[in-house]
């Protein structure tokens, strides 16, 4: 808080205002919201479109309709007015909000009553004083003497004869319009606006030796446009409308980097309503949005998902780990639906964040991680992180790489990794070509009383086009060639105990 709001606050300042008899005023502070039937449909990207329908007396010819209550976050090129036999001329958005600042800013020039009270006596001093400046603090002129309101925490009062005309004390959209009947008639205004936001978030309860888990899903509605949305039909969409590619890009950097390897898009249809791309979820009821609330609303509830834990390590080329590390712990399931053959949770996913717990002896859960979920639509597969595995553990260690000869090179070429598309291509280098030959041993161990799997990725086997001829000569285990880049080992580790993978490649690297 600057020490020209301290001044002000300190100052109590003490609205003391002539009120018109015009109870529909924007300006007057109190009194109920003038919104009628609303409608609000939320974005995941900061946007929000507010349908609101009211029922206003317009005059016949030209006049101004005040529409107060609207958002202070207000997008007032995006308004869409409709009210039978009349046509709207112009269109005013008041945003200048009637705050104990605003108040004394708008005094500048003009008097006030100051109200001291002797703290000792409680006995009351009134001076009319007329504020000279706001800038850096509170400056006014008091007969023939010129005085700073000190931020000392001496009781003052400031008292304003009027509330200043372009002052409003809830934001207030004004229309002029042209009407050419007389009467009340039902006004429909619709705009966009920033300020409302919503967001899934997900408590999951995980059974391992079960292998399922319970999953509840929240709507968590967060207001920041300065009004109350009373009793309001709320609609969320989950998608980007009119997103720039920037962050098209990010999002999709997020998806690929969640959970396990890439996700696993689902191709079933579901009975969820759909606007173009975007997947609707609709509250059940009616709901306030307060100003400046968050607000949680359940949106999904599903008992006795398929789920498993999974273990997995990525291992970039050439690593020597000088201790071993820990494996990452993942939770798999399924958006998958019963209708389509699959299990999961059958239905599609907005975007959020999953947060996991388990129950420990007792009985009682117990939180285990947490992980970003992208849109997902119905089955799709889902590998979300919790965490490090406190007790299984890979070590990967450079062996033995040694150069070798193109003729021993050319002799493995049934080895060859080729590209995802078969396609070859050549290039001319200004180098001699190198063969090397290395080998990898990646120790697993497991200090739990249950064997384990662990998924175990080798990635950076591709090193541009030219240098795509990766071969893999020996290996203890089978692996599987997921793409030029990675080959995926899923290796059995015993309960207390520990497996050795060893793998020859070779390369041009």
């Amino acid at each position: 808080m600057t020490r020209h709001d301290r001044l002000i606050a300190c100052a109590g300042v003490l609205l003391c205002a002539a009120v018109t008899a015009q109870a529909q005023d924007a300006s007057t502070p109190l009194g109920a919201s003038a919104q009628g039937e609303v409608s609000v449909t939320i974005y995941n990207n900061d946007q929000a479109l507010v349908q609101d329908v009211r029922q206003l007396a317009i005059p016949q010819g030209r006049s101004t309709v005040v529409l107060p209550d609207v958002s202070a976050r207000i997008r007032p090129e995006t308004l869409g007015f409709a009210a039978a036999d009349a046509g709207i001329v112009e269109q005013n958005f008041d945003f200048d909000l009637l705050t104990p600042g605003s108040l004394m800013d708008k005094a500048v020039g003009r008097q006030v009553t100051l109200i001291r009270t002797n703290p000792g006596t409680g006995a009351e001093l009134r001076e009319r004083a007329t504020v000279l400046s706001t800038t850096g603090g509170v400056v006014v002129r008091i007969g023939d003497r010129i005085e700073v309101l000190r931020d000392d925490g001496l009781p003052v009062r400031v008292i304003f004869d009027e509330v200043p005309p372009n002052l409003r004390a809830r934001p207030t959209l004004s229309v002029t319009v042209d009407s050419t009947a007389a009467g009340t008639r039902p006004v429909a205004i619709r705009y966009l606006t920033t300020g409302l936001a919503w967001n899934a978030d997900y408590v999951a309860l995980f059974d391992e030796a079960a292998g399922t888990m319970a999953v509840q899903g929240w709507v968590t509605l967060n207001n920041q446009t300065g009004t109350t949305f009373a009793n309001a039909r709320t609609l969320l969409v989950a998608g980007l409308p009119g997103v720039r590619q920037q962050v098209r890009q990010q999002v999709q950097s997020s998806m690929r980097q969640a959970g396990f390897g890439p996700l696993v898009p689902g191709t079933e249809s579901t009975d969820r309503e759909r606007v173009g791309d975007y997947y609707l979820y609709p509250l059940a009821q009616p709901t306030t949005i307060a100003s400046n609330q968050t607000k949680q609303v359940s949106f999904l509830d599903v008992q006795g998902v398929p789920a498993r834990r999974a273990f997995f390590r990525d291992v970039p080329w050439l690593t020597s780990d000088e201790a071993p590390v820990n494996v990452t712990s993942l939770i798999q399931f399924s958006t998958g639906g019963a209708s389509a053959g699959g299990t999961g949770l059958g239905d599609a996913l907005p975007a959020g964040t999953v947060r996991f717990y388990q129950r420990d002896q007792a009985g009682n859960p117990q939180f285990v991680g947490e992980d970003q979920v992208p849109h997902s639509p119905a089955g799709s597969q889902l590998g979300l992180t919790t965490g490090e595995a406190f007790d299984i553990t890979v070590q990967a260690q450079v062996t033995a790489r040694e150069r070798i000869s193109s003729g021993e090179f050319v002799a493995s070429a049934r080895y060859r990794v080729t590209q995802d598309d078969g396609a070859t291509s050549t290039a001319t280098v200004e180098q001699a070509v190198e063969y090397w030959r290395t080998t990898m041993r990646y120790t697993l161990t497991n200090a739990r009383s249950q064997p384990v799997e662990v998924d175990l990725l080798q990635s950076g086997l591709s090193r541009g086009f030219w240098l795509n001829d990766t071969r893999v000569v020996q290996e203890s285990a089978t692996g599987q060639q997921l793409d030029v880049d990675r080959r995926l080992y899923v290796v059995p580790v015993p309960a207390n105990g520990r497996t050795e993978l060893t793998v020859t490649y070779e390369t041009r690297y």
